[in-house]
Formats: C-alpha cells, sequence, structure tokens
C-alpha cells in the first residue's frame, strides 16, 4: 500500500509553507483546515471505486444519450465541487462527491479529445500526461508544496482538483491504449497497473518522497480501477470483457463507494490530524515559509 497519514502526518498551521499571495483576495490564501482526508488502506479502495465508477458511468450514459452524458458530467462536476469548495472543513460526503463527479467528467473529456479529434490514444496519453506535468510543476512554484496536507487554501484546492482531474483524463487514456489500442485486454491491463502501483511503495520504502510516491500510485489507481471496470461491463468481442454491462458495475461501484463513505462520515476517521508534524523541509517535500512568500 502506498504511504499513509502514519508515515506523513499532517502540518500543523504555523508550520505550513506560505504561498505567493501578492494581488490576490485574501480568502483564496487564508489557510484553515485541511478538506482532504488522510491516506489510509480504506482511502485507496474508495479512489479505486471511484475510477472504476466513473468509466462505467460515463460509457453508459454516453451510450444511452450524448446529450444526458454531457448534461450529468457537467452539471455533476459544478454542483459537487462548488458544494465542497463552499465548506470549511473536510467532510468525507462532499469529499468523495466531487471525487465521484470529477471520475465521470475526467472519463468523457479523455473520450471526447480521442473521438473528436482523432488522435492515437498514444497521443492523447501523451498529451495528458504534459498537462499533469505542467499543472504540478505550476502547482509547486506558486504554493511550494504538492502535499495534500497542505491543501487549505482556496487556491490551493483549487490546483488540487484541476490535478485531480486531469490525472483522470490520463488515466482514462492510459487504459485504453493498453486495453484497446496494443490488444492487451482489460484483465491484463488491470493487472499490469496493478503491477505497477506496487513500484511507488517499494520506491517509498527505500527512501522516495512520501508525496511523490502518492501521487505517482494516485495516477495509477485510475487505469488500474478503469480496466477492471470494462473488464467487467464491456463484452468479450471489446477488450475481453464479462459482459455484466456498464449499468450494473456502476451501480454496484456506487454502493459500494456509498457504503464506505457512509462509515467513514460517521467515524470521522479519516480527518486529518493537525497535531501531528513532518519534516517536509529536511525531506525537499516542501520550500520553507519564507521561500514560499517569495
Amino acid at each position: 500500500m502506498p504511504p499513509t497519514a502514519a508515515s506523513t502526518g499532517a502540518i500543523p498551521p504555523a508550520h505550513r509553507p506560505r504561498a505567493r499571495t501578492r494581488g490576490l483576495p485574501i480568502a483564496w490564501t487564508t489557510a484553515r483546515a485541511a478538506k482532504v482526508p488522510e491516506i489510509t488502506a480504506v482511502f485507496w479502495l474508495v479512489k479505486v471505486l471511484t475510477t472504476g465508477m466513473g468509466e462505467a458511468a460515463s460509457d453508459y450514459l454516453g451510450e444511452t444519450s450524448l446529450v444526458l452524458g454531457g448534461l450529468v458530467g457537467v452539471g455533476s462536476l459544478v454542483g459537487a465541487l462548488a458544494w465542497q469548495l463552499r465548506a470549511r472543513e473536510y467532510s468525507a460526503v462532499r469529499y468523495w462527491t466531487a471525487v465521484s463527479a470529477v471520475a465521470v467528467f475526467g472519463t468523457m473529456t479523455a473520450d471526447i479529445t480521442h473521438v473528436v479529434t482523432g488522435l492515437s490514444y498514444a497521443v492523447t496519453t501523451a498529451a495528458w500526461a504534459v498537462v499533469v506535468a505542467v499543472l504540478f510543476t505550476a502547482w509547486w512554484r506558486v504554493e511550494g508544496t504538492l502535499s495534500i496536507h497542505d491543501v487549505d487554501s482556496t487556491r490551493r484546492e483549487l490546483f488540487y482538483w484541476a490535478t485531480v482531474l486531469a490525472t483522470f483524463a490520463l488515466g482514462t487514456a492510459a487504459g485504453d491504449l493498453t486495453g484497446l489500442a496494443l490488444g492487451w485486454g482489460f484483465l491484463p491491463s488491470g493487472l499490469l497497473f496493478g503491477a505497477a502501483m506496487v513500484v511507488p511503495l517499494v520506491a517509498w520504502r527505500l527512501g522516495l518522497s512520501p508525496v511523490a510516491a502518492f501521487w505517482s500510485a494516485y495516477v495509477l489507481t485510475r487505469p488500474f480501477g478503469a480496466s477492471f471496470a470494462d473488464w467487467l461491463g464491456k463484452p468479450a468481442h471489446v477488450g475481453g470483457g464479462v459482459g455484466l454491462g456498464d449499468g450494473p458495475v456502476t451501480l454496484a461501484a456506487l454502493v459500494a463507494i456509498a457504503a464506505l463513505v457512509g462509515v467513514l462520515a460517521v467515524t470521522r476517521a479519516d480527518v486529518q490530524r493537525a497535531d501531528v508534524q513532518r519534516a517536509d523541509v529536511q525531506r525537499g517535500e516542501r520550500v520553507p515559509a519564507e521561500e514560499g512568500a517569495a
């Protein structure tokens, strides 16, 4: 399992890196409680379920009605993110609702990029990889940190959600590249990406930055979950699928997500602890406050 909160912890307000704030509304840069969850085994399980749900739901909606799919995709994204951004603290229900909406919309975005432009999956995968890299670079240059424990202002949260959306699109394109374009099939692709997720774990154990390990694993969860969702939902002649149907796969994933998020909402086991300190500056995971404020 990739690094968890037990190894990374959260940064108390006094120790969090200060960002560049010149000319911005104070509400955009005011520090508050982090609005993303602690990284636990349940986090990774729900994340994988949302990737599969997003893949199956997007395909189901697109096959049912392109207009309906567009309305649901855009409407759920705008509504869920608005609900999440208005909050002052973390809520499991709000957060995972936003992730689920991003999962559906991110899949649609990647599929539309491929269909409308006619570009190959290899090209769209590379293009989305560039987008992710640009977002990470901009986020780091502006905020001095990529740690999810520092998502404690509106601007940082906007960077976070933009990056999450791009990783979903990247994962969708990568999964389609291996499962369809390269002819490997969805099950072998899922197993491949599952094995690839072990690499950040091993690298972290050997000294890789927890932040780098987290985001590497995070990107890989998308094609991992989506490949298994496609394998279960698609017919045999499409990537060697089982043929259960995208609708049933979507419903099953939604039920599992709702059950797990319900438990998290009641127990609050994934709320970040503000009293745990990390040595991020020494590890090079964030810049000192005076550098971030430059």
